[in-house]
């Protein structure tokens, strides 16, 4: 990627949409809008996809009106990666407001050239300032699809109004294993009609299914424009391939020719780093990271990594499908075995000690209070239902809390979905089978738009009480009944308070609390 003066680009003609209105037709397309991701101090991912090969360009500036942009030169989008195209943009200025727009330029003809999208995104500062951003999970899940008669998916354009910095997506970006079907009728008798296309029709096996997961969720019109405006962080998790997956799982689904979960999550991921502005794949299977962008695990993992947000917040997004364990009664003893793996849990431990934040947010896609049960007495999550002392994945969680609590660290908050509910969690040692560890919150958002289920059983050895949660009457209530929700964080940057927010559909605040720095 190079940059390129605007002198440059008048002299290309770059600039002159009149002259380019006289050009014959057959411009390249930009057929599912622009998004961002990873927004750090000096860079970020900017996304696009293209109807055709072509050239990928993206302005960057401070003001709308792009005086004074800069153009980036971005790569050639291809069949190969379904004419998806990502830039990351460096040297940034932190802590900004910055505006963007993105063109293809046609391989046949130079200087012919798509219409732009424009975007605007916020980089992460350096110093002390107000921060707030927004999480939740669980996308167009149990047959709940899009219908603009029911505000389509109306959840993104009440988070886009709050005017967050980024989105946390804490995982389910789609569900790659959940049909739709043209109708549903509901309890009362009314009937949810969903646009469905040839991809969300079947479960998900090709790439080319995998792929058009992501293209259906940028149909809708709150989606695109929420992603255009504000930057993505986003977490894998079991939806993106199928339900409750774990590596080398043999499915026992009719519904599957390729039953070898490994062959479907390699599509699936493949799909997900192309339609998600995701940092930049490397061709070995990790992730471009540099020096001013996200701290990235090394290995073979390429989900996960630390964004920091200055001296008040570093975000540690897990991992937590790569290095799973199977889905038995876990309860076994072993501590190599687990959800991280241990080169993530030693990133994670280190990374919580190193941190000079004042608040370590870990974005854990599977809660850890929570039991999320896989049928047959098998357990999906970290929790078993027991209550004493660690077994099974608690004991990597109880090695994680412990060492924290050793050196010292203070103000560390998990951010979760998953459930298709929220709640309001705290942990405490002195209700807890495990004593050594720092008292900390666990907060639950979602669905954004799935069915809604819940609540769940807790496991009491990490000594969680549930101080609030909203769940639906039935299980797989609809988006038409509510209870689709997204949580909202915000910092102030001279108390350094950290104040949480679970609202619902509408943007409405449920339950709010306060977290005083220490």
């Amino acid at each position: 990627m190079t940059s390129i003066n605007r002198r440059t680009l008048l002299r290309a003609g770059l600039a002159a949409p009149a002259a380019l209105a006289f050009l014959p037709q057959g411009r390249p397309v930009l057929t599912h809008g622009v998004q961002s991701g990873d927004a750090a101090a000096e860079s970020a991912v900017v996304w696009t996809r293209a109807d055709r090969p072509g050239r990928m360009w993206v302005e960057v500036a401070r003001r709308p009106d792009f005086k004074g942009a800069r153009l980036v030169r971005g790569p050639v989008v291809t069949p190969d990666t379904d004419f998806t195209g990502k830039v990351r943009l460096r040297g940034l200025p932190a802590g900004q407001d910055l505006h963007y727009r993105v063109r293809v330029e046609s391989l046949e003809r130079h200087g012919l050239f798509s219409a732009s999208e424009r975007g605007r995104l916020t980089t992460a500062p350096t110093g002390r300032r107000d921060v707030r951003f927004v999480w939740t999970g669980d996308v167009v899940g149990q047959g709940w699809g899009i219908d603009p008669a029911y505000g389509g998916l109306k959840i993104f354009e009440s988070m886009r109004q709050r005017r967050p910095d980024f989105l946390l997506h804490s995982g389910d970006t789609v569900y790659a294993d959940g049909p739709l079907v043209a109708s549903v009728t509901l309890p009362d008798g009314r009937v949810w009609n969903n646009l469905v296309t040839e991809e969300k029709s079947k479960v998900a096996e090709t790439l080319k299914e995998y792929r058009g997961q992501y293209a259906y969720n940028l149909l809708d019109e709150n989606y695109r424009r929420f992603a255009a405006q504000v930057p993505q962080l986003n977490q894998w998790d079991d939806h993106e391939v199928t339900n409750n997956w774990y590596p080398g799982e043999i499915l026992d689904d009719a519904r599957y020719t390729e039953k070898r979960v490994d062959v479907l999550a390699a599509r699936a991921m493949r799909a997900y780093h192309e339609w998600v502005p995701t940092p930049i794949p490397l061709s070995r299977g990790g992730i471009s990271a540099p020096s001013e962008g996200p701290v990235v695990g090394s290995g073979h993992s390429t989900v996960y990594r630390k964004l920091s947000y200055g001296p008040l917040l570093d975000i540690f997004v897990l991992d937590m499908r790569t290095f799973k364990d199977v889905n038995d009664g876990n309860t076994y003893a072993d501590p190599d075995r687990g959800l991280l793996g241990r080169e993530q849990r030693e990133w994670l431990i280190k990374g919580l000690r190193r941190s000079n934040a004042t608040w370590k947010v870990i974005a854990n896609d599977l809660p850890l209070g929570i039991v999320v049960p896989d049928g047959g007495g098998a357990q999906e999550g970290v929790a078993q239902g027991d209550p004493g002392a660690p077994k099974g994945r608690e004991l990597e969680f109880a090695q994680v809390l412990q060492s924290a609590h050793r050196a010292g660290v203070t103000g560390i908050v998990l951010l979760t979905a998953d459930v298709h509910y929220t709640a309001a969690n705290h942990y405490d040692p002195a209700r807890a089978a495990v004593q050594d560890f720092t008292p900390f919150w666990e907060f639950v958002s979602g669905p954004a738009h799935a069915g809604a289920f819940g609540p769940n059983a807790m496991d009491a050895t990490f000594g969680p009480q549930v101080v609030f949660s909203n769940t639906p009457p039935a299980a797989n209530t609809s988006p038409a009944q509510g209870f689709q929700h997204f949580g909202e964080v915000e910092i102030d940057g001279r108390t350094k308070a950290f104040t949480v927010n679970l609202r619902d559909r509408d943007g409405v605040s449920l339950w709010t609390t306060t977290l005083q720095a220490r």
